[in-house]
């Protein structure tokens, strides 16, 4: 069986969505072996609710998938430098098409396993982690964000309760000093840290 974060294709069955958010109207294409196919995921809109983007400039979308966060986030903030990585190719090729459709420009993707072929440091990096993929992956995640942030920059993520939210809120306290939960919504929780 495929997972969406790794790179076992499934069969293709392609799917279009329209996503209505703070008036503007975003096309998705998707497909079989990503996560979230038919919707945007009720964590990532909890996310999208949640952040602030005040005066970042740039942003990593870290296992962007198709592009939920990184495609809303820059439409709605045109000023926005925006970088989105995931580990599956599938998504990959999603996400350009999906930036294609919404005629979006200052806004790269490209295949990185968690950071290894990031490059450069961002005022904001997001993540809705592959929880399946496992804790480790997980806090990797939150522990390597750190070298990634400008001086003030900030992690940003989305993780239940049930699914390891108080350990991820415990890493980022580790890894970063503090920690604050920006909003809990049906078992979600938006942790963000400073660096």
């Amino acid at each position: 069986m495929g997972h969406y974060f790794t790179n076992d294709q499934l069969e293709s069955k392609p799917t279009r969505f329209t996503f209505q958010y703070h008036g503007h109207e975003l096309i998705f294409n998707s497909d079989s072996g990503v996560f979230s196919k038919t919707f945007i995921d009720y964590g990532s809109r909890v996310l999208l609710d949640a952040v602030e983007i005040k005066d970042a400039q740039t942003l990593l979308d870290l296992g962007c998938g198709y592009g939920t966060l990184g495609i809303t986030l820059k439409a709605l903030n045109p000023q926005l430098h925006v970088t989105m990585v995931d580990v599956n190719r599938r998504a990959i090729s999603l996400a350009k098409e999906n930036i294609t459709c919404n005629n979006l420009d200052n806004i790269y993707v490209y295949e990185s396993n968690i950071y290894e072929n990031v490059e450069g440091t961002f005022d904001m990096i997001l993540s809705n982690p592959p929880i399946r993929a496992g804790k480790k992956v997980v806090h990797t995640i939150l522990e390597e964000a750190y070298d990634h942030l400008n001086e003030g920059g900030r992690l940003v993520v989305v993780i239940r309760k049930k699914q390891g939210a108080p350990s991820a809120k415990a890493k980022m306290e580790e890894v970063f000093g503090n920690c604050e939960i920006l909003k809990k919504d049906k078992g979600y929780y938006i942790l963000q840290s400073y660096k």
